[in-house]
């Protein structure tokens, strides 16, 4: 009787670790597939055609010293605020 009763349970023990590993596996393989690339962030973009072409992003243009022409900061992208609603 105790040999039935080990076998008994070594099996429903092994059937439930196979359940939980393809479970697993399962879910594993959805959230691959769910898992799309993000576009770039607007700071890392550096082409102001690029920039612009994003609603979410805005281009600010490089300020130059008008006495020595010299650039004083580059041009840059960056993310645009968002807008609070207010009630």
């Amino acid at each position: 009787m105790s040999n039935v009763l080990n076998r008994s349970l070594a099996i429903g023990a092994a059937a439930i670790v196979f359940a939980a590993l393809a479970y697993g596996g399962v879910s594993a393989e959805e959230k691959k597939k769910a898992a799309e690339p993000k576009p770039a962030a607007c700071k890392t973009m550096t082409a102001e055609a690029d920039c612009t072409a994003r609603t979410d992003c805005s281009w600010v243009q490089a300020s130059v010293d008008k006495k020595t022409g010299k650039e004083k900061r580059k041009a840059y992208c960056r993310t645009k605020p968002k807008s609070s609603k207010k009630t």
